[in-house]
């Protein structure tokens, strides 16, 4: 049997999901699960480590990135449901000098 695959939603608000196991690899299935007990089957595409984000819908360019709840930054691209959601896609907004009210995301 093979090894389950997992990944939490934590939050209603949130539109990425944090990976739970080794191993996933362009392809993987993997089974997010959210605090209701709901699941639902993302294939992932890319390679993500262990710790690492997914996203769980399609997120267009500018969108705000949503994990427990809380604005983590912005997708300086559009992403695709069950891409890789990290730096290469992901811009910061907290702390930022260059944006109006960039302390505050």
């Amino acid at each position: 049997m093979a090894e389950l695959k997992l990944a939490l939603k934590v939050d209603d608000l949130d539109n990425v999901a944090t990976i739970f196991a080794n191993g996933i690899t362009d392809g993987t299935a993997v089974e997010v699960r959210d605090k209701k007990g709901e699941m639902e089957e993302i294939i992932v595409h890319g390679d993500v480590p262990y710790g690492h984000k997914i996203a769980l819908r399609d997120i267009r360019k500018g969108e705000h990135i949503m994990k427990y709840g809380e604005c983590i930054g912005a997708a300086s691209c559009d992403i695709r449901k069950g891409d890789y959601v990290h730096v290469h896609n992901l811009e910061a907004l907290r702390g930022r000098g260059d944006l109006e009210g960039g302390d505050k995301a």
